[in-house]
């Protein structure tokens, strides 16, 4: 039958606890980068023509496992709450872009790649085939709105907020 000495047990409860302690760490470094894999968060958009940052997007996981993301705020010129997108034709028409639904039904098609999606515009209105994609180890999230295929369309790079 084994003995144990208090010190020798007193070594093993610390040796315990560290692993414990190391446990719980690994766990929440991984929850972070699999965070920084993946576009759900909070994005600023950039705009492509003037650089200058847009608004704030959540991009979010639905129920059926696509993403989606809606407007949080405008930022700059854009921070207007009462902005509607006045040249939308769909069910959006004269809504408030302000909480609005831009983003939808995104799936993940590739190591870091998401398709199949659509995203509104609502300066113009219109709907884009979406695809995006993450860069600089998840900090960036290259939009692409595209008609036909991706050749022809637009890309903006938005940048994760914490």
């Amino acid at each position: 039958m084994m003995h144990f000495t208090q010190q020798a047990c007193a070594r093993l409860t610390q040796t315990l606890k560290r692993a414990a302690l190391a446990s719980v760490l690994l766990a929440s470094a991984a929850s972070v980068l699999a965070q920084t894999l993946s576009p759900i968060g909070t994005w600023q958009t950039i705009d492509d023509h003037t650089g200058q940052p847009k608004a704030l997007v959540q991009i979010s996981q639905d129920g059926d496992g696509t993403l989606s993301g809606k407007v949080l705020k405008g930022l700059g010129a854009s921070n207007q709450p009462e902005r509607r997108c006045t040249a939308c034709t769909d069910a959006r028409k004269d809504q408030l872009i302000l909480g609005m639904t831009i983003i939808n039904g995104m799936k993940k098609t590739g190591d870091g790649v998401w398709n199949e999606g659509l995203i509104l515009d609502p300066e113009n209105g219109k709907l884009y085939k979406c695809k995006m994609h993450l860069e600089d180890g998840g900090q960036k999230l290259v939009v692409r709105g595209y008609i036909g295929m991706p050749l022809l369309g637009r890309s903006q790079t938005w940048i994760r907020q914490p």
